[in-house]
């Protein structure tokens, strides 16, 4: 496993990181707490040290599952975690006001679960799960957190980007209320190349990609009669056509890539890591054989700038699917 620094965090974390959506079920189908400790625990043992949560996945669920893995270890891990906005337009509509979708007693009621549920004193890194650009000239919910910071509760803070408009946050990165931000960054989305991912990079800010897999089609696993059950979250995100559309161009990368030595899945981790300003990718993992598949990603070579240039052609501008069709 390779190592990256986390921006003016200074932390050093491991380039595959642990996404851990699924721990909560719901969103992502049945899972088995059993089989989500022993994935973490496999993906500890194979260097990753970053994990990422959110008070959402699983109602807390998923920040319970790693706080019992980690018990069980002596090595260190960071654990990330979220909070997202009390009920509302998701993400935040223009009309949203800060103060109520994020208000001050809230975050620090949302605080304290989180170190309960995460058994600690201080959080490594609280994120807010979405923000919109309207409340930047007035960050109200940054400066609670700043409070909270200053009080010992929170190492350090970010914000998730909300994916239909993800350079809403670079204004915050400039005047330097963010120390990580959490972005959406693959094959198919490659907008952030543009500014976001810049700006991280000259203000020293650490980036966590997400969605390196666009939800799974970028492992190439996918074919266009592949179903999800109705409680799934991509039975929404692929919903209409979408499925068939996004597999027939996964295939075309898939002809990009022959040659190269690397699997459909390897591209696109290693694509997502290709960025300097990247300090880690944290892919979706729920059991042993993806956290071993994921974390060996990092010990092979990178891929060939030649590569990196030809898969430039397969960013796809699909605007917001998270809503469904």
């Amino acid at each position: 496993m390779r190592y990256r620094t986390l921006g003016r965090t200074q932390l050093e974390v491991s380039e595959i990181g642990f996404g851990g959506w699924a721990l909560g079920g719901g969103a992502w189908g049945n899972q088995k707490d059993r089989e989500s400790v022993q994935a973490l625990h496999r993906a500890i043992e194979l260097g990753v040290n970053f994990i990422d949560s959110a008070a959402g996945y699983g109602k807390g669920r998923s920040e319970r599952v790693i706080a019992r893995a980690l018990s069980e270890r002596h090595e260190r891990a960071y654990v990330a975690t979220k909070i997202h906005p009390l009920p509302g337009p998701w993400p935040p509509s223009p009309h949203c006001k800060a103060e109520e979708r994020y208000p001050e007693a809230y975050l620090e009621q949302m605080v304290e679960e989180r170190l309960d549920n995460l058994v600690t004193d201080c959080l490594d890194l609280l994120q807010l799960h979405t923000w919109a650009r309207v409340w930047n000239k007035s960050p109200k919910p940054l400066e609670t957190l700043k409070k909270l910071q200053q009080q010992g509760k929170i190492r350090y803070i970010g914000i998730s980007t909300p994916e239909h408009d993800q350079n809403c946050v670079i204004d915050l990165i400039r005047q330097g209320y963010l120390d990580t931000v959490q972005l959406i960054y693959n094959i198919f989305e490659q907008e952030p190349i543009a500014e976001l991912l810049p700006t991280a990079f000259e203000h020293n800010v650490g980036v966590i990609v997400r969605v390196p897999f666009d939800e799974g089609s970028l492992t190439g696993k996918f074919t266009a009669d592949t179903t999800f059950a109705s409680n799934d979250f991509r039975s929404k995100y692929f919903a209409g056509d979408r499925l068939a559309r996004t597999v027939a161009r996964v295939a075309e990368i898939e002809r990009d890539i022959e040659g190269s030595g690397l699997t459909m899945a390897q591209v696109a981790l290693k694509f997502s890591l290709s960025h300097p300003a990247v300090s880690t990718v944290i892919p979706g993992i729920r059991n042993v054989r993806q956290a071993k598949a994921n974390a060996a990603v990092s010990d092979l070579p990178d891929v060939p700038p030649p590569l990196l240039v030809k898969l430039r052609r397969h960013a796809w501008r699909r605007s917001f699917w998270y809503a469904g069709k």
